[in-house]
C-alpha cells in the first residue's frame, strides 16, 4: 500500500493529474469516494472546446450531447445581444461520460483506480524527522500516511504526495490546513422540455433574477435544455426564509421569466445542486500535498467553469508531484514550483475575471438593461464574434477597449475598464 503519488477525487481534474504523475514515472493511485465515475454530477456540462482539448479528448458521441456557436445574453428588460461566434464554441456533454473517458485514459497509463475509498485524513512527520539522509546530505522528506475508508473499512497508504482534486469542499485542502475558496456560489440546475429557439445558442439572464451571476439555458437538442442559475448569497434577497435559496429563484425564473415561461413545458427529467468556488487559494502546495480544481479555488469567475484551468493545473500537479517524489524531496519548499507555474499561466485571467464578475454581479437591473443596449451595434459585435473567449475574457476585453467603439464603451462600463489592466 505504498505509492508515489495518490490523487483524491476521479472527476477530470484528478484523472488528469493522475494520468500525468503516471506519464512521469509513478505510480499512481487514484481515489473516488462514490460507487462510480462521474456522478453525482454537479455540473452545466457546457465545455469550451480548449476544455476538451486540454483534457486529452477529442469531441465524440460517446460523451457529446450538441455543440454551441454562440449565446443570447437577455437583458432584464427583454432586449437581448446576440453573440454569434460563427463556429463551434462549446459543447454540451455528459459528465458522467466525459468524466469516465478520462478515467479509462489514466488507468491505460498504469494509474490505480479506486471507487468507494473516501480519504478521512491524514499524517505527516515534520520535515526536519525525516526517513534517513540523501546522498548529497539533505533530508528525504517523510511520507504521507493517508488514513481512508475503503468499502467502509479503515486503512492506511502511505504515499510521498498527495493531489487533492476533491472538489469545493476539499477534505484535503482542510487537513493540510491550506483553507478554502474566497467565496462559494450556491447554484441549481434542471433537464426539462424547453423548446429552444435555436439549439447552437446557450442562452444567458443576468441580473434580478439571479443575483450576483447569472442564469441560463444549456440546449441538448430543440426540445430539451438544462435550465439553471447560481447567485451571490451576500446579494440575494432576504425577505423572508428560504426566498434567498437558488431553488427558489429557479422557480420564479421558471414561472416569471416571459421568454422561459413560454418555452419551457414543464416538469424535469433530472436535477443538480452544487457550489461554484471563486477566488484561488493563496497558497495550493505544502508538504506532500498540492491542490487542483476546484479545491485550489481555479474556477473562472466570470462563467463558473472550471474544467479549463483545472485540467490545465492539474497536468503541472500530476507532473511536479511525480518528479519531486521520484527524487525524494516533497517539501513545501520543492513542491511550491507548482503554485508558481500554474499562476503563470492563470493568476492574471483568474484575477481580471474577478474584476469582471463583481462588477457585472452588483449592476441593477436598469443599468444591465442600458449595457446591454449600448453593445448591440454591428461593430461591437463583430468585435465579440472575431475576440470572444469564454476560456480568457481578457482578450477581447483589451481590443473593445482599444477599439474605434472605445468612447461608447467608457460610457458603458464608466471607469471601470480602466481598472482591468
Amino acid at each position: 500500500m505504498k505509492y508515489d503519488v495518490v490523487v483524491v477525487g476521479a472527476g477530470p481534474v484528478g484523472s488528469t493529474a493522475a494520468r500525468y504523475a503516471a506519464m512521469n514515472g509513478a505510480k499512481v493511485l487514484l481515489l473516488e469516494e462514490h460507487s462510480s465515475i462521474g456522478s453525482p454530477v454537479g455540473c452545466t456540462g457546457l465545455l469550451s472546446t480548449r476544455a476538451v482539448e486540454e483534457c486529452g479528448l477529442r469531441p465524440s458521441d460517446e460523451f457529446v450531447f450538441n455543440s454551441v456557436r454562440g449565446a443570447f445574453v437577455h437583458a432584464p428588460d427583454g432586449q437581448y445581444l446576440p453573440i454569434d461566434g460563427k463556429q463551434t464554441k462549446a459543447y454540451v456533454v455528459s459528465r458522467k461520460n466525459f468524466d469516465r473517458a478520462l478515467a479509462v485514459m489514466a488507468v491505460e497509463e498504469g494509474v490505480e483506480l479506486s471507487l468507494k475509498t473516501r480519504a478521512i485524513g491524514f499524517e505527516k512527520e515534520s520535515s526536519e524527522a525525516g526517513t534517513g539522509t540523501k546522498e548529497n546530505g539533505t533530508k528525504k522528506s517523510s511520507p504521507v500516511k493517508l488514513k481512508v475508508l475503503r468499502n467502509g473499512k479503515p486503512e492506511t497508504i502511505s504515499t510521498s504526495v498527495v493531489i487533492g482534486a476533491d472538489g469545493v469542499k476539499s477534505r484535503i485542502a482542510s487537513y493540510a490546513g491550506l483553507g478554502k475558496p474566497a467565496r462559494i456560489l450556491p447554484g441549481i440546475q434542471i433537464e426539462a422540455p424547453y423548446a429552444s429557439d435555436d439549439s447552437d445558442f446557450v442562452e444567458l439572464f443576468p441580473g434580478s433574477s439571479a443575483p450576483g451571476f447569472f442564469a441560463w439555458t444549456v440546449p441538448l437538442d430543440e426540445k430539451v435544455s438544462r435550465i439553471g442559475l447560481a447567485l451571490e448569497p451576500g446579494l440575494a434577497c432576504k425577505s423572508g426564509p428560504g426566498e434567498n435559496s437558488p431553488l427558489s429563484y429557479l422557480e420564479k425564473l421558471l414561472c416569471s421569466n416571459p421568454h422561459i415561461k413560454e418555452r419551457y413545458s414543464g416538469g424535469m427529467l433530472d436535477f443538480v445542486v452544487g457550489g461554484i468556488p471563486i477566488g484561488p487559494l493563496e497558497k495550493t502546495s505544502s508538504d506532500g500535498v498540492l491542490l487542483a480544481g476546484d479545491a485550489a479555488g481555479q474556477t473562472k469567475p466570470t462563467s463558473g467553469g472550471g474544467v479549463y484551468t483545472g485540467a490545465f493545473a492539474a497536468k503541472i500537479a500530476g507532473k511536479i508531484a511525480a518528479e519531486a517524489a521520484l527524487e525524494g524531496d516533497t517539501s513545501a519548499r520543492r513542491l511550491s514550483e507548482y503554485d508558481l507555474l500554474w499562476r503563470k499561466g492563470l493568476a492574471k485571467e483568474l484575477e481580471i475575471g474577478m474584476k469582471i464578475h463583481d462588477y457585472m454581479g452588483k449592476l441593477k437591473d436598469n443599468q444591465l438593461n442600458e449595457l446591454i443596449g449600448s453593445l448591440n451595434t454591428p461593430s461591437i459585435l463583430n468585435t465579440i464574434t472575431e475576440y470572444g473567449d469564454m476560456d480568457h475574457p481578457s482578450v477581447l476585453m483589451r481590443k473593445l477597449m482599444f477599439s474605434g467603439n472605445s468612447l461608447r464603451l467608457m460610457k458603458a462600463f464608466g471607469t471601470f475598464v480602466k481598472t482591468l489592466f
